[in-house]
């Protein structure tokens, strides 16, 4: 992704929403080397933590996981950085809070949410169990977690990327204009 050059300054938080199995983490990476950015990983967090989200993780624990995703996020934005959010950042509460702490931290916010169709996410699951390149989510928590999902509204005004776009460049570009928009444009409170 090192091709796609971009001419952004200044600080932005990059909200990533999606069902589990839906390509998030690939994404952020290709997003994160395209626009300089950092990643936080709230499944990089619980595994820190020693926690499994594919298991059923107790909803205390994902508010501690939550309280320091939030906390390297606004070290990376106060170092001018820009930041991606790795997380299903379902359900809405979730987006909305994010939303604020960009507002609040008066940087530039735009979400890109992954929409993968089910049957997709789940071939993804099964291949993994055959060949796990990531921690197995049980049956039980992928069902709820999909009964639960709650994708983005309209009113969210989100960028929408199909599984793994084939053109990237697209996505980048979307994203770049969502951030640069004027109203994205405040003063950092950090600055």
């Amino acid at each position: 992704m090192s091709s796609v050059v971009t001419e952004l300054h200044g600080s932005a938080l990059i909200l990533m929403c999606g069902r589990a199995f839906s390509g998030k983490s690939t994404m952020s990476r290709e997003i994160a080397g395209a626009l300089d950015a950092g990643i936080v990983s709230l499944d990089a967090i619980n595994e820190e933590r020693g926690l499994i989200g594919g298991q059923g993780i107790p909803v205390e624990e994902w508010v501690r996981t939550n309280d320091e995703a939030t906390r390297r996020v606004l070290e990376q934005l106060e170092a001018g950085n820009r930041v991606v959010v790795d997380d299903t950042s379902s359900p809405r509460f979730l987006r909305d809070n994010w939303r604020a702490t960009a507002r609040d931290a008066g940087v530039a916010f735009a979400l890109v949410y992954v929409d993968t169709p089910e049957n997709v996410v789940r071939a993804r699951l099964k291949r993994n169990r055959e060949q796990p390149i990531r921690n197995d989510v049980s049956d039980a928590v992928m069902e709820e977690h999909i009964a639960g999902f709650e994708p983005p509204e309209r009113d969210e005004e989100y960028v929408t990327a199909i599984s793994f776009p084939d053109d990237v460049r697209s996505l980048i570009s979307a994203i770049q204009a969502k951030i640069s928009a004027p109203e994205n444009s405040g003063r950092s409170r950090f600055a």
